[in-house]
């Protein structure tokens, strides 16, 4: 019908509208029969444009949110079978009675008799030795294989072991009478087919306490404190040739440890030239911060050819008003021209090292060791000492050296140097001779005292130091050395420490 209206179709509908409604009326109106309206009543009404778009739009619209209800459905299963499916299928793949083929191996009678048939073999000597070591720490090895293989490693080892000792020299004996009874190398008896019972395995897994034994836990916490760091400083260093001035300049610090409750620091520097304490410098004081910026330059007048003589030494505090500073740390540079020769400022980043309270230079001591195999014979010369730390009012010390000789924490013999007055930096150039046999090298140790002379009273010991097996640091490698090279002298300059607890010796009588 819209075809045939054409244009007039709109106003054609419209009219047709107005007859639908008037025929709905009950009765008709004049002038339409009833006839005519039925068949307007039946006519089904033509859709507008309109709605025929609307309509298709919600069709369209209703597909793309299907499809996208599918696509995540698929990818909420692609997530599930990737998080939860694959590694509980690979758990369940995994099976208990394939975790340790090893100890079901060890545990089966059949491997008990291979295991006895393979002690025979002396190429599996590594094995059994390695089956020893596990037996310590694995209570599931039986008893029967321990004891097989300590048996076969027992008579291994006696079959290479030399059955005669060379005859110590009489000079020995006087040492020998003060070691302990475990020390002596004739004690131990190599003639016994079978470890003692008091060794026999009695059950299986059997803890034994001289395996856990520590030898010193104060030495591994000092050791771990003074590893500690406590941040950085960056500082840097210039020589001034016209002035002869040694120029420091503190740039400043990084990642300090919070000393206040509140969680910060008020940080300051304090920098020393040494030996010279007298002279002492320091920053300003930075409020409530972890990572100061200090840039000051410090002056320190001293000649060109004293540098190599002279270390930096900066202390770290925090500043307290009503209380005394806490130490943060402190940076001891003992070369100055370990990042170049000064002739330019070269910047330098250091890590703050612990410190609880600030170190004081107790000075150097120079010696050499000599150790004659043949002879037993150790030689120690004690060559001079400098830079001593000032014991008397006049400011100078009466030193003297005093080397003691320890075995297990004992003190067997101790022989003493002359004493030179009022001095700081004494030569001695004396020899001190100890006679140890060389199967007791491993055993000894020696602590070097410097001593303060007083006429009035006990002497005063200005530092020490240890050299031996057990020492820390250049004490141990001195001794190594200079049992690497017998027959030779070895010196080597020793920083002199505060007395430990474990160097602690009674004082000195008056000489």
């Amino acid at each position: 019908m819209s075809g045939v209206w054409g244009d007039a179709g709109p106003r054609c509908q419209a009219a047709l509208a107005v007859l639908a409604s008037l025929c709905r009326g009950r009765p008709p109106p004049l002038g339409l029969d009833v006839e005519t309206c039925r068949s307007f009543e039946l006519q089904p009404p033509e859709r507008s444009p309109s709605a025929a778009n609307s309509g298709s739009s919600v069709s369209l619209l209703a597909v793309v949110v299907i499809v996208c209800g599918v696509a995540l459905v698929a990818v909420f299963l692609f997530l599930f079978w990737k998080l939860c499916w694959m590694p509980w299928r690979n758990k369940e793949t995994s099976s208990p009675s394939s975790a340790n083929p090893t100890l079901e191996a060890l545990q089966s009678p059949s491997s008990r008799g291979t295991m006895a048939d393979k002690l025979k073999d002396p190429s599996a000597l590594g094995f059994l030795e390695a089956a020893v070591k596990i037996s310590h720490t694995s209570p599931d090895i039986p008893a029967e294989v321990q004891m097989s293989v300590k048996e076969h490693i027992m008579r291994h080892t006696r079959l290479q072991r030399q059955t005669t000792e060379p005859a110590s020299s009489t000079r020995h004996t006087s040492f020998k009478r003060h070691l302990p009874r475990q020390m002596h190398v004739s004690s131990v008896d190599y003639g016994n087919e079978l470890p003692p019972a008091a060794e026999q395995p009695t059950s299986i897994g059997r803890i034994k306490p001289e395996l856990y034994k520590q030898k010193s836990v104060d030495g591994d916490d000092a050791k771990s404190e003074a590893t500690k760091s406590c941040g950085k400083i960056n500082f840097s260093l210039r020589y001034d040739y016209e002035t002869e001035t040694l120029i420091v300049r503190i740039l400043k610090a990084f990642d300090l440890p919070a000393k206040d409750f509140c969680g910060s620091s008020d940080p300051y520097v304090k920098i020393y030239l040494l030996p010279d304490r007298k002279c002492k410098l320091q920053t300003r004081v930075h409020r409530k911060t972890l990572n100061p910026t200090f840039d000051e330059n410090f002056h320190f007048p001293v000649p060109y050819e004293e540098l190599a003589d002279r270390k930096l030494h900066l202390s770290v505090f925090d500043f307290d008003r009503f209380s005394r500073h806490d130490m943060i740390g402190e940076v001891i540079l003992d070369n100055l021209f370990e990042a170049s020769d000064l002739s330019r400022e070269t910047s330098i980043w250091k890590d703050i090292q612990y410190a609880t309270t600030e170190s004081v230079d107790l000075g150097e001591i120079m010696f050499s060791l000599c150790y004659l195999p043949t002879a037993g014979r150790l030689t120690l010369t004690v060559i001079k000492c400098r830079n001593l730390k000032a014991m008397d009012i006049t400011g100078y010390s009466d030193p003297y050296v005093k080397v003691s000789l320890l075995c297990d924490g004992r003190r067997l013999k101790k022989k003493k140097t002359t004493i030179k007055k009022n001095t700081l930096n004494p030569v001695y150039n004396e020899a001190v001779i100890f006679d140890i046999p060389p199967e007791n090298m491993d055993q000894v140790s020696l602590l070097i005292s410097v001593m303060d002379y007083d006429r009035v009273g006990h002497n005063e010991i200005i530092g020490v130091c240890r050299v031996g097996i057990n020492a820390e640091g250049l004490g141990r490698d001195h001794w190594n050395e200079m049992l690497a090279y017998p027959r030779k002298p070895i010196a080597h300059w020793h920083s002199l420490v505060e007395v430990k607890k474990s160097f602690k010796e009674e004082k000195a009588p008056r000489v």
